[in-house]
């Protein structure tokens, strides 16, 4: 019996045994650390990123990984059936699970949690409200607007983060242009075809109307950007605007940034993958800064970086920094973990993807007690 095998078994039992969910009110209110999950994403090799000569991040290397644990060799286990790419190695760190989703083949390359993710865990927990657990999501990424709950009977959708990204912006302001009747006939029918485009993304039709808190937010947000999308920032610059700007409105107790551009490098220049490690970079240096300026965040958070997924090194390879042939390269990642309560020091043996999601849970209070990882050794105090 492998390691998959048995840690699966032992799940099973214990959600045979676990307790209903409890209702929200009926939870105790949370006093952990906040924490900020940076998803370095769009694929990235640990030459590019970790290795201190040639890293094209070294804010992230020189500057942070020494703050706290720095993990050189986290890998994706090499499971018959793991795709190395964006969205499955989201769900790996936000589920400590393989394999854990399923495909929405109505609308083709959609994938939804089938386990609970970190949020669900978090707020079933303790009594945080929605807009207080926050995933930030990239506008060409529409695929992970549907990891905000699982899919499963055990959480869902009353246990749910709630987004911020262009899509969700792009719902409000069509609600917010059509319920003020201003705008011309022509216009009116160009709005609302926009937003049933926008609305047919989710065929669930189980995503609720954001809260109040973040309404107020994307009002804030068009008061300053407008309508056109013309003035406020693009790409991963865009997370680390709405990133920031969620911190001073929002005060969320756990974060997670879904950085995504060097994935570009699919389209064949090697400097659309470096430049956008490097925008990365620009924005975990902001991120920190905004927290160590804030007295709700400074000394009470902790930050996880961590990639969704390696690359290929492939020399030979016509564009060599592919991700979806399964190679050993694309399995290598890393992570990097400071903030208060996390050691110092490098961990230097290899650790599992499926780790991570249990040492957030862990360092949070609460137990994620459906992965199939545990908790990294030597990553606390």
């Amino acid at each position: 019996m492998d390691r998959r095998q048995f840690t699966l078994g032992s799940l099973g039992l214990a959600a045979g045994l676990a307790a209903p969910s409890p209702i929200h009110g009926e939870t105790p209110a949370y006093r952990g650390p906040n924490v900020i999950l940076v998803r370095f994403g769009g694929g990235v090799r640990r030459a590019e990123t970790i290795d201190a000569a040639a890293t094209w991040a070294p804010f992230l290397r020189h500057v942070l990984a020494p703050r706290g644990t720095f993990i050189p060799d986290l890998r994706i286990d090499r499971l018959e059936g793991v795709n190395t790419s964006h969205a499955e190695g989201t769900l790996n760190l936000l589920t400590g699970r393989y394999l854990a989703y399923r495909e929405l083949s109505s609308v083709g390359d959609r994938l939804e949690p089938t386990e609970p993710t970190l949020f669900e865990y978090l707020r079933r927990s303790f009594d945080i409200p929605s807009h207080q657990v926050l995933l930030v999501n990239g506008e060409d990424r529409p695929q992970e607007e549907f990891f905000t709950f699982g899919a499963g009977d055990h959480f869902g959708i009353d246990y749910r983060s709630e987004m911020l990204s262009l899509h969700r912006y792009k719902l409000y302001r069509t609600a917010q242009q059509l319920a003020e009747a201003s705008l011309p006939e022509d216009q009116v029918l160009k709005v609302q075809e926009e937003r049933q485009t926008l609305l047919t993304r989710d065929p669930r039709g189980a995503t609720p109307d954001p809260s109040p808190e973040v309404n107020a937010f994307w009002a804030r947000w068009r008061q300053d950007f407008g309508d056109t999308g013309l003035k406020n920032p693009r790409g991963d610059r865009l997370l680390t605007e709405l990133s920031v700007r969620a911190m001073a409105e929002l005060k969320p107790r756990f974060l997670m940034v879904n950085y995504q551009d060097p994935d570009y490098v699919h389209w064949g220049n090697p400097s659309h993958y470096t430049r956008a490690i490097a925008i990365i970079d620009e924005g975990l240096q902001r991120l920190t800064t905004a927290v160590d300026a804030d007295p709700f965040y400074r000394e009470n958070t902790i930050f996880v970086i961590t990639p969704d997924c390696g690359r290929d090194a492939n020399p030979l390879a016509e564009v060599p920094f592919q991700h979806h042939f399964n190679s050993r390269s694309a399995h290598e990642t890393w992570a990097v973990i400071f903030g208060p309560g996390i050691g110092k020091g490098v961990i230097d043996k290899p650790v599992d993807q499926s780790a991570i999601a249990p040492t957030i849970a862990a360092a949070m209070g609460f137990a994620a007690t459906r992965a199939e990882g545990s908790v990294i050794d030597g990553a606390f105090l």
